[in-house]
């Protein structure tokens, strides 16, 4: 039986995968979390088989929740099941150490598939996600500028290209809106761009928002 933790803070998703995984005969939900912090404190005291992650949640940043589950749990393999598009985060949650990742319109059947092959210590990449590395395997062997960015400047600059406003973008990653500005200055600077914008032509150039 593989032991299934759902970290999400939506009530109606945890709901929802419990039902598709009560359908089969191996899979079991022994646990939930509805944030990063609750994620860890029940890792730290108990043992899972996989981990089903959300990096859109109160609190702690998914990114930041994802790299310290791998510190306390290197084996333990982590699926990212989240709303983002593949072209804005799935590189960048692959290199943090998720054994996958998976966009909430999947189908039902992708995540059974996804689980089981995450849970034998495989990665799971869907065939949107190998089309967009596929793609980044340019012959000139160039990495795109954006890649110079840290986690969290790529995050901001991705809300900032969706329309978000610096306050909302402060209220949402429980930042302060200095902190928030600080980001977008250095975002600017790095990719040698002169306002809000020009950091949307990008980001929709780049598929990096919808």
């Amino acid at each position: 039986m593989i032991r299934i933790i759902i970290a999400d803070d939506h009530s109606v998703v945890r709901r929802g995968l419990k039902q598709i995984f009560d359908e089969t005969h191996d899979l079991q939900v022994v646990d939930e979390a509805s944030s990063g912090n609750e994620l860890l404190d029940k890792v730290r005291h108990n043992s899972y088989d996989v981990v089903i992650l959300d990096i859109s949640m109160p609190g702690k940043d998914g990114l930041d929740t994802l790299k310290e589950l791998k510190n306390l749990k290197p084996e333990l393999p982590v699926l990212v099941f989240t709303v983002f598009p593949e072209e804005q985060y799935a590189v960048r949650i692959l290199k943090a150490g998720a054994a996958g990742y998976l966009n909430k319109e999947s189908e039902p059947e992708e995540m059974l598939d996804a689980i089981h092959k995450v849970s034998q210590g495989r990665k799971y990449i869907s065939p949107g996600l190998a089309e967009i590395l596929a793609s980044n395997l340019d012959a000139s062997g160039e990495t795109p500028i954006h890649d110079t960015l840290s986690d969290r400047e790529f995050q901001v600059m991705c809300m900032i290209a969706s329309g978000r406003t610096i306050s909302d973008i402060a209220k949402e990653l429980s930042l302060s809106i200095n902190t928030i500005s600080t980001y977008r200055i250095r975002i600017l600077e790095k990719l040698n761009l002169k306002n809000n914008a020009e950091i949307t032509h990008y980001a929709l150039k780049n598929r990096l928002v919808e």
